[in-house]
């Protein structure tokens, strides 16, 4: 089993969309028996994917040892895609975290082996206890990327900050999101990195949220299915 992290400093870069439809391509475009763990409390990637937390689920007590994390798993539309939803509870699990210190993901993550090929984590952005957990237990980090200085900026901060930190921590894949090539910023900026892949700015991505799908379920031809499909072939690549 391999994990998969979707991670960035910066919220609004289009991070849950790429978490769903790297799930999405991992269980139909490879086959891979997958689960997508929502880990931010807004929820976003569990209601793209038509789903709720069961009642009386609760993220923070699995977090602290006293709940079945194969309670909590939800059977997507899709073959071969589960979800363990978004609750709540996440909210307060930073206090959990700092105050205790251990790698429980990582120890969490082991459970599921015999299940799944592949775990996507949807984390909430930030530097914090969570993102300290992630980078300990991922076999990889996905960074969706604006093409705009500021992204720029917060890519080069989590490099340092996992070269510093956790030396020998899973390697990062930065991806370019929501691109519009009509803006000249735009151009130049995926331009100079020419092999890093493109998610373009569309309405399909934009509508997942509408339609409640992958982008690949309802527009499968259309050029952000292609990114996605893409982004999804270079994860499996370095993974395997």
């Amino acid at each position: 089993m391999k994990t998969i992290a979707v991670f960035a400093i910066k919220g609004g870069v289009g991070k849950t969309a790429v978490a769903v439809n790297l799930a999405y391509a991992a269980a139909t475009q490879s086959a891979r028996r997958t689960l997508l763990w929502d880990l931010d409390g807004q929820g976003a990637a569990t209601f793209t994917l038509r789903l709720a937390a069961a009642a009386g689920s609760s993220q923070r007590k699995l977090f602290a040892a006293d709940a079945a994390l194969d309670a909590m798993i939800r059977p997507s539309a899709y073959p071969r895609l589960d979800v363990l939803p978004a609750d709540k509870s996440l909210r307060h699990l930073e206090r959990i975290l700092a105050a205790d210190g251990a790698r429980r993901l990582k120890k969490m993550l082991k459970g599921f082996d015999k299940d799944y090929d592949r775990v996507i984590l949807d984390c909430p952005p930030g530097l914090t206890a969570l993102a300290e957990e992630v980078f300990r237990a991922a076999d990889m980090i996905v960074v969706p990327l604006l093409p705009s200085p500021l992204s720029a900026r917060a890519f080069d901060q989590l490099a340092a900050h996992l070269a510093k930190h956790h030396r020998k921590g899973p390697p990062l894949l930065p991806v370019w999101t929501m691109v519009d090539r009509r803006r000249a910023l735009h151009r130049a900026t995926v331009d100079a990195v020419p092999d890093r892949v493109v998610i373009p700015y569309a309405v399909a991505v934009e509508a997942m949220a509408v339609n409640q799908a992958p982008v690949a379920a309802t527009a499968p031809s259309g050029p952000a299915a292609r990114g996605f499909s893409r982004l999804w072939a270079e994860v499996e690549a370095a993974l395997v």
